[in-house]
């Protein structure tokens, strides 16, 4: 009887993991979208570039963020890491802290006042299984007025 009830309470985590996660991670793509559509006009380029003189000032920009996993994903991950192969339940953490990093980078660079963000890199680090950081950082520059 005992173990049914410790059964029953790690599905009811489960569910509860599946059910919130699922929940806040939809809400986070639905506000990367908007955000993405708004700041689409700042471009990034990833390339070194040669010719520096359209160029005024330049400031460097970071966005960083820290996304949690949920019980469910961490389940299901173990799961198959056990077995091996792709663990696409942490390819949409990955994918989420990848755009919203970006996306706060183009804020900061907004709020300067730059037109482009040059050299854009990404660097991840994980958090013991409870999740991952995103940092991205680049060069944002302003043109010449002309």
């Amino acid at each position: 009887m005992e173990l049914i009830i410790q059964l029953g309470f790690v599905a009811f985590l489960l569910a509860i993991g599946y059910f919130f996660g699922s929940a806040r991670e939809q809400s986070h793509y639905k506000s990367i979208i908007q955000r993405q559509k708004s700041m689409s006009h700042l471009p990034t380029r990833a390339e070194k570039i040669k010719d520096t003189s359209p160029y005024s000032e330049a400031m460097l920009v970071s966005g960083s963020v820290v996304i949690a996993s949920d019980y469910f994903k961490n389940f299901v991950a173990g799961i198959k890491g056990f077995f091996g192969g792709r663990l696409t339940t942490y390819e949409t953490l990955m994918d989420r802290g990848r755009r919203e990093s970006i996306l706060r980078m183009k804020e900061q660079a907004l709020k300067w006042g730059a037109d482009e963000i040059l050299e854009v890199r990404l660097e991840m680090a994980t958090l013991d299984a409870i999740g991952i950081e995103m940092f991205a950082y680049g060069t944002a520059v302003k043109k010449h007025k002309v």
